[in-house]
């Protein structure tokens, strides 16, 4: 009696636990491999999403923002305004969706720009409030030696500009600066040398920087603390190094052949701060696909 009285109770807490198995098993499994990616700090450059952004620039944000986005990098600025808001009002915007603007990418072109228009541009990023704000990009008919020199001056009084309203300028590479021109590697041999590093930091773009033929752990290593800012972007194609601007094979972070892991081994040396998922091709028209691709591959393999 004895043993048939411990086995039906044996069989009564086996049916009970497989119960609890079957009623709660999946959900304790889902709430165990559940993320919370925005405590990554995960930022977006939003040249991402560029056309969404024209066309609807609240529930742009609000998607990014349900996906996990913690920061963003802006790629608009006119007339005092961002995205066509002031300042403070799209900071709200931002801010009431749980994320932060920690930069923005604004142009200083090669003509150069008076005092009077840099301390206009620092008091709106100021008002703005971000930590950064950074040189982009450099037209091609400016990308020579004469050039590079008066735009570095120029970049570094800019710099010293925004250092006044608590703001770090930056400079964010593509692949035409490690063109040798006539003996002169214009990142190594112009814009390293001669940019003050307490004004200026690099935003180095590990895909162009990559498609150069350059190894962002060597650049890390010769110049240590140069880097603050990273944008994340990877390439689904080995090429020889090459200078022309061609971004055919742009892909989702962790969907293609650089080796994050490695990189961010290595971000204490480069000096890192924050890091911006960024893809030029707006994820070859499916911008919101790609980047979801991208946080969730940065929150589950590449940052843990």
């Amino acid at each position: 009696m004895k043993n048939s009285h411990n086995r039906r109770n044996f069989l009564k807490i086996s049916a009970a636990s497989a119960l609890g198995v079957m009623a709660f098993g999946p959900m304790a499994c889902k709430q165990a491999v559940t993320v919370d990616r925005k405590s990554f700090g995960v930022g977006l450059q939003l040249y991402t999403i560029r056309d969404a952004m024209a066309a609807d620039v609240p529930g742009s944000l609000k998607k990014i923002s349900d996906m996990g986005y913690k920061n963003v990098e802006l790629a608009s600025y006119a007339d005092g305004k961002f995205y066509g808001y002031a300042p403070a009002e799209f900071r709200k915007m931002v801010n009431d969706l749980g994320m932060d603007i920690l930069s923005s990418h604004t142009q200083v072109e090669a003509a150069g720009i008076t005092i009077d228009n840099a301390q206009k541009m620092a008091d709106d990023h100021a008002a703005l409030g971000v930590k950064y704000c950074v040189q982009p990009w450099v037209n091609e008919e400016d990308r020579n030696v004469e050039s590079y020199k008066k735009m570095v001056a120029d970049w570094n009084e800019v710099g010293r500009i925004m250092k006044g309203v608590g703001i770090q300028f930056g400079y964010h590479n593509h692949n035409f600066e490690f063109a040798n021109l006539d003996g002169i590697v214009p990142y190594y041999d112009i814009l390293l040398p001669e940019m003050d590093p307490d004004l200026i930091t690099m935003e180095i773009d590990f895909y162009w920087a990559t498609k150069a033929g350059q190894d962002p752990v060597e650049m890390f290593n010769k110049y240590p603390g140069r880097f603050q800012l990273f944008h994340m972007k990877d390439m689904s194609q080995q090429h020889d190094p090459f200078f022309d601007v061609v971004k055919d094979d742009i892909t989702s972070v962790g969907a293609g052949l650089i080796d994050f892991k490695r990189i961010l081994a290595a971000k204490e040396t480069a000096g890192m701060k924050y890091l911006f998922v960024e893809d030029d091709n707006q994820g070859n028209g499916q911008p919101f696909e790609a980047v979801e691709t991208s946080i969730v591959n940065l929150t589950t393999k590449i940052l843990v």
